[in-house]
């Protein structure tokens, strides 16, 4: 009887044990962009899943015919003087925090860069949702008013 009273409340521990659990992610690749673009440039997020876990992280914006920010030096060397940080750096920093962080919800803004770090963590959240629901399009975020 206490074999049988014991073994009821293992499965019952460990069967209900998965219904509070956070949804799955899963695996291949998904991407998020903003609906505007901000100053010349549409910042998006790309992510590849695997085993529930974010194993790949690009984060970066684009201009109308495709070029990408963090390539542009002329930016880099103006945005640099004037914030203190740059396109190249902020988007590895970012990408790389999502990485480790396995989400943006905490995320600290680089100084100089407060807007896109906003953008990050709205994008993140989105991308993180086609990833929930295995959709490979492309989610528009609609851009802060």
């Amino acid at each position: 009887m206490k074999k049988k009273l014991l073994l009821g409340l293992l499965i019952l521990t460990f069967g209900l044990s998965g219904c509070g659990s956070a949804p799955k992610m899963q695996d291949g690749f998904y991407s998020a962009e903003m609906s505007d673009y901000s100053h010349g440039w549409k910042e998006y997020i790309c992510i590849m899943v695997k085993n529930n876990k974010i194993v790949y992280t690009e984060f970066n914006a684009k201009d109308p015919g495709g070029y990408i920010k963090a390539w542009d030096n002329a930016y880099m060397q103006n945005m640099e003087s004037v914030t203190g940080t740059y396109p190249n750096e902020y988007t590895r920093y970012y990408a790389a925090e999502l990485l480790e962080r396995q989400n943006a919800s905490d995320l600290d803004a680089l100084t100089g860069a407060t807007s896109s770090g906003s953008n990050f963590k709205r994008l993140t959240a989105a991308v993180i949702g086609q990833a929930i629901a295995g959709s490979s399009d492309t989610k528009i975020v609609e851009s802060a008013e």
